[in-house]
């Protein structure tokens, strides 16, 4: 559930969408882990509160999983090949330790310290994505919006963050356009 304070326009991507969309456009570029407490605070909208501190390593680690993730997808979008370096550094803190026990099988994440818990959450997830299919992250269509979404309607052809948000400005946008004519 997303914290109340959380003030950003589109929550409750997939998490390394999520992490992308905690820069937004409104009106001018917000950023919410710019401090300590939007870090707080993107960390209980998605449910990481109880398992990653909200100390400055993990500030930091989280920005650099950001940065790496926002530079692959607008590889994607630009159509070039992608520099995984930077995610393949995020995800070389951590690993996922898989064991059987009684009660069945238990995969454990195993970071370098608490700090690159969330990052590296965020990393293996956009890796998830990408094979559930990479066409389907996109950034919303609208012109002045610079939020992600992962499209999982049925024949892939959202364009909008939020039908209520992006998708009514844009008709209102051209319902404008054809009544000032």
């Amino acid at each position: 559930m997303a914290d109340p304070r959380d003030p950003r326009p589109l929550i409750g991507e997939p998490l390394s969408l999520d992490l992308l969309n905690t820069r937004w456009n409104g009106g001018t570029v917000q950023d919410l882990l710019t401090r300590q407490d939007g870090y707080r605070i993107w960390l209980s909208s998605a449910g990481l509160a109880e398992r990653c501190p909200a100390d400055d390593a993990g500030l930091a680690a989280t920005t650099a999983a950001r940065d790496a993730l926002a530079d692959l997808v607008r590889a994607a979008e630009e159509q070039r090949t992608p520099d995984p370096g930077a995610l393949n550094d995020v995800l070389a803190h951590g690993r996922l330790r898989r064991t059987l026990t009684a009660a069945g099988p238990v995969e454990t994440v195993e970071v370098d310290s608490p700090g690159w818990l969330a990052a590296w959450l965020a990393a293996d997830d956009y890796l998830s994505l990408l094979r559930q299919g990479a066409h389907r992250i996109k950034r919303c269509a609208h012109e002045n919006c610079i939020l992600h979404f992962f499209d999982t309607s049925q024949n892939g052809r959202r364009r909008w963050c939020s039908m209520a948000v992006c998708g009514n400005r844009a008709k209102a946008a051209r319902h404008y356009e054809k009544t000032a004519r």
